[in-house]
């Protein structure tokens, strides 16, 4: 260590040069890492979750159109079953 690297401002001596220990970089990676896997981990559990909703609506959609013309075909064999509508004069 040189006396030219040691500065003074004031408050006390401050070295000039920043080191960083090996087991401090290996934290910072290692932080960096996790926080990149979790949200690669959270957009994946997103995107299943959109693609499995989008599933079940189109099958709800699917049972709600079935329904639907079934009730049609009721509403047709039930007017069959009733006949023409009855006048208020007759024809004759």
């Amino acid at each position: 260590m040189d006396d030219e690297d040691w500065h003074a401002d004031g408050t006390g001596l401050h070295y000039g040069r920043v080191h960083v220990s090996t087991e401090t970089i290996a934290i910072v990676i290692s932080a960096a890492g996790l926080l990149i896997t979790m949200l690669f981990s959270f957009f994946g559990a997103f995107a299943w979750m959109i693609r499995r909703t989008d599933a079940q609506f189109e099958r709800l959609e699917n049972r709600i159109s079935g329904v639907e013309h079934e009730l049609v075909e009721v509403k047709l064999s039930i007017a069959r079953l009733e006949g023409p509508p009855r006048r208020l004069l007759s024809t004759r």
